[in-house]
């Protein structure tokens, strides 16, 4: 497990729903030499078709464009369109674990990486952000709120050596080559002092990586003296993050955790499970439920923050893969505190007071969803976490 190296001299800017999707085509619009794209989702509506026409329109002009989606994620006969259509269009594309072959790890990954001078990194799918996810035609009551990175700067030719090889890694490849792609896997990015921008790329798999996201946040809150704020669709994580975040709570920092609910009712019970120990501790809550939440960022004191594909859940800590960018820079730090900062101040607040008001059939089924949940766990992580 590696610890996470920061790379100076970046440009990190922060993008969410409704500015990602004009930055990433006009970025595909401008390739002259490669693209490389992965998605976890990729849906069938304007949006995911803006970004296909774009990736045809950079193929057709003689840029060499690689596609990568999560098989499970993006669905079975969406993926066998997309194969159809980019085949068509001369684009290079592969879905990732189709029938679960390679077990139940998902690439839950959101990068594109363009000529090897420019990224985008976070948790946004390639889908219309003013519908529900899961249920294509049913619009959200505001657009999904949700955000990423571009990267510009020495970062970018890690997260490019990181496109690469996962791009390799699901194709046929030799043994040799396999052994090859790991011994450079392990090799340690340079580090480059203390200039600003610092930022490092941190990635979740099942190969070296096993734990280097929890580690990067576990770091982080260990350290934190004023603030941990940190929004998250799913919340289930190990003792390890929970214990964490209750230190912190009772050594006197403002833990503040926003939380999506309203998407799958078992993953609410799930969450309100862990409510009485984090609210004793003095952690805050606070559920989001003006829209879909889907963001898994966070922010710790002044100068560190994260934006990412990893949930605070045992699937996206233990299991799939996932990538994450973290920033060691002030600004960036306060405007990602202002953008959490606004969903807190856009949810809903919940106490100890609410959780007594709770009837005890209430209570027993958050601790039965958490049994369930912390069983189907234990399978799914075995030869994994």
């Amino acid at each position: 497990m590696r610890s996470v190296t920061y790379i100076a001299n970046n440009d990190v800017t922060l993008l969410q729903s409704g500015t990602y999707f004009p930055a990433l085509v006009a970025a595909l619009d401008a390739a002259e030499q490669e693209i490389l794209y992965e998605t976890y989702i990729y849906a069938e509506d304007e949006t995911a078709r803006d970004v296909t026409d774009a990736l045809v329109r950079a193929s057709k002009r003689g840029v060499k464009v690689r596609v990568l989606v999560d098989w499970f994620g993006t669905g079975h006969r969406t993926a066998q369109r997309l194969a159809q259509e980019f085949a068509e269009g001369c684009v290079h594309y592969r879905m990732f674990n189709p029938w679960f072959k390679r077990g139940a790890a998902r690439s839950h990954r959101k990068i594109a990486v363009i000529d090897g001078g420019i990224a985008f990194v976070g948790g946004i799918n390639t889908n219309d952000d003013r519908l529900c996810d899961y249920e294509p035609h049913e619009p959200l009551p505001a657009p999904r709120w949700d955000f990423a990175v571009r990267v510009r700067g020495p970062l970018v030719d890690q997260i490019h050596r990181e496109a690469q090889a996962q791009w390799l890694r699901t194709g046929r490849l030799p043994l040799v080559r396999r052994m090859k792609l790991f011994r450079e896997s392990r090799e340690k990015p340079p580090g480059l002092g203390e200039r600003p921008m610092r930022a490092a790329f941190v990635v979740r798999d099942n190969l070296r990586n096993r734990r280097t996201i929890q580690r990067a946040y576990l770091q982080a809150i260990g350290q934190a003296r004023k603030r941990v704020l940190m929004a998250t669709p799913y919340f289930a994580p190990g003792r390890k993050f929970r214990d964490a975040m209750c230190k912190a709570a009772q050594r006197g920092v403002d833990v503040c955790l926003l939380i999506g609910v309203g998407e799958f009712r078992m993953q609410d019970a799930v969450a309100a499970s862990f409510y009485p120990e984090l609210l004793d501790a003095g952690v805050r809550i606070v559920e989001y439920r003006k829209t879909q939440l889907h963001a898994k960022v966070a922010v710790v004191d002044d100068n560190w923050a994260t934006v990412g594909s990893s949930n605070c859940d045992g699937l996206s800590l233990f299991v799939n893969q996932e990538a994450n960018v973290v920033v060691r820079d002030s600004a960036f730090a306060a405007s990602m505190a202002e953008q959490i900062q606004g969903g807190i101040r856009d949810g809903v607040p919940v106490g100890l007071e609410d959780l007594r008001r709770l009837s005890w059939v209430r209570r027993c089924g958050h601790e039965m969803a958490y049994f369930l949940y912390k069983l189907t766990m234990r399978i799914f992580t075995i030869g994994y976490a």
